[in-house]
């Protein structure tokens, strides 16, 4: 049977297109797809992963050359067509392109109703080598010492902490420690959270007037550390928050949930 085009799948992975009854028919039956879904997921999760991280040294000449000569062989890959036939390579400038082989920029015209737009394969392949790219790079900073998922260096003062605990309907063993530290992070140790389609984002709340604010993203890991605004007043934001997102584009807190708990000095 066929199997769902890769940029559907990458759509899907990032939440940016709801599946189908069709598409989790297919999910359902299909172990390749499904993995393939998981792996995207999974790119999707460390992307998420290194938005905390600032001041990032600029990628090496050669992560670039490699991002261009990625984007030129994919221009050059020739696509299946439904019924599995050889498709055309997508023509070059100066060429006549039509259809869904129209290069990134190009105006095809108007779209019949209820049809869905399709991403040339080439441009989620370069998707899939720039997000592959980021996440290499930020992983060479966390080697050297400068990611932000580094646990706590024991010599460190801990100037108040909080026992997370399950909130809501969050399985019961599921439980956290946080743990603000006197260099102005917040380390911050998981285990037994359920898993989600989305990612873990850690908050903190004032418990009179309900204001929060976002400090970073957990990540795939069991802890992080996370830097807190300088000017933070963890008198009235007191309550430590980890919730379930989802890949919508929405900033705001979700209403999930996972673990809550109260600093303390």
């Amino acid at each position: 049977m066929p199997h769902l085009e890769h940029d559907r799948l990458v759509f899907l992975a990032l939440g940016e297109s709801e599946a189908e009854e069709v598409d989790r028919t297919h999910l359902d039956g299909c172990p390749h797809c499904r993995g393939e879904l998981e792996d995207l997921r999974h790119v999707a999760g460390l992307g998420a992963a290194t938005q905390g991280l600032g001041g990032l040294p600029d990628p090496p000449e050669h992560v670039w050359q490699g991002i261009t000569a990625e984007i030129r062989a994919a221009q050059d890959l020739p696509g299946l067509t439904a019924d599995g036939r050889r498709r055309p390579p997508v023509p070059r400038t100066g060429d006549t392109p039509a259809g869904d082989d129209l290069p990134a920029g190009t105006d095809a015209g108007p779209v019949a109703p209820g049809r869905r737009t399709r991403v040339p394969r080439w441009l989620a392949t370069v998707t899939t080598a720039v997000a592959a790219a980021a996440v290499g790079v930020a992983g060479t900073v966390a080697v050297l010492g400068g990611g932000s998922t580094d646990p706590a260096p024991p010599a460190q003062t801990v100037v108040a902490s909080a026992r997370l605990d399950a909130y809501g309907s969050t399985p019961a063993q599921a439980r956290g420690d946080a743990r603000v530290l006197d260099s102005g992070e917040l380390h911050l140790h998981v285990a037994n959270l359920p898993a989600v389609p989305g990612y873990y984002e850690v908050w903190l709340i004032n418990p009179n007037t309900m204001e929060m604010f976002s400090i970073g993203v957990l990540g795939t890991g069991s802890e992080v550390l996370l830097p807190l605004p300088p000017n933070v007043d963890l008198g009235q934001y007191s309550v430590v928050d980890v919730s379930a997102e989802q890949y919508d584009n929405d900033t705001a807190h979700s209403g999930d949930s996972l673990l809550r708990g109260s600093l303390t000095g």
